[in-house]
């Protein structure tokens, strides 16, 4: 397994094949994503830790979407069991378990940050226990609570990037995983920046969209039944290219259509 070292613009390219590939199965994609979302969902209804459990689901739910998008690749139709792969009998699904523990431990620190920040306020609204209002999200409390999540999440996010994918397709313990991915993306931070601008741009742009059609239509009231499925189905292409980020940063040649990459040995 070597780490490749893409140059800026491959982060274009990772958003470009996730629509792409999302457009080859859009009922498949839709309908595993809206699986993902219902499956993490009635995991955190269990009482008291149903939260813990939705969060340790994530990873090798995350993996089962990437295996959706290898199969919608081969130009296959992904089938609903493909989500679970990760969970099902095998060497990794232990390791892939202890993935998902570490991932809930750690998100959870992170919200423990929040909480001596403001109190609990923005943990309470994160997880459905307080509602939204704007007396709330303009106190100062709540944007020092926002904002250091969002920042010590970043590190956690880049951690747990690639890691369910190198558990499941490089056999890699949970620890190593964790590890490598770190390294990936930090090496890859150019690629990964002009990924996430692409990927902000068209989140905003499904947004003015639905604002467009809903102000032709003349009934501003539509605006969000119509922006919830298209950002649904934007996050579902988002959950989409995943898959090439891994392929692209752990690939043993480098691809053509990708530059000058340079590979370096990471086991």
């Amino acid at each position: 397994m070597n780490l490749q070292i893409v140059p800026a613009r491959t982060g274009l390219h990772w958003a470009i094949q996730g629509v792409r590939t999302f457009w080859r199965q859009p009922l498949a994609m839709s309908g595993l994503f809206f699986l993902f979302m219902a499956t993490v969902s009635v995991l955190s209804l269990v009482p008291f830790i149903g939260g813990a459990f939705a969060l340790m689901a994530l990873p090798a739910l995350t993996l089962g979407m990437m295996a959706a998008t290898q199969t919608a690749v081969e130009g296959k139709f992904p089938m609903p069991g493909i989500l679970f792969s990760a969970l099902k009998a095998g060497p990794q699904r232990k390791t892939m378990l202890h993935l998902g523990g570490w991932y809930a431990v750690l998100f959870l620190g992170v919200m423990l940050v929040s909480v001596l920040a403001d109190g609990g306020t923005f943990a309470k609204v994160y997880f459905g226990g307080a509602a939204i209002t704007p007396e709330t999200v303009n106190a100062e409390s709540f944007q020092v609570a926002l904002w250091l999540s969002m920042v010590l999440y970043i590190p956690v996010s880049m951690m747990f990037w690639h890691a369910p994918a190198l558990v499941y397709w490089h056999g890699l313990p949970a620890g190593k995983s964790l590890f490598f991915s770190l390294v990936a993306c930090w090496r890859n931070l150019r690629a990964f920046s002009v990924y996430v601008l692409v990927w902000i741009g068209i989140f905003t742009g499904s947004g003015i969209l639905a604002l467009l059609i809903a102000s032709l239509l003349g009934d501003p009231q539509l605006m969000m039944a119509i922006l919830m499925p298209m950002a649904l189905m934007v996050t579902a292409m988002f959950f989409t290219s995943m898959l090439f980020t891994v392929q692209s940063c752990f690939s043993p040649t480098a691809k053509p259509d990708d530059g000058p990459d340079t590979a370096q040995p990471m086991d």
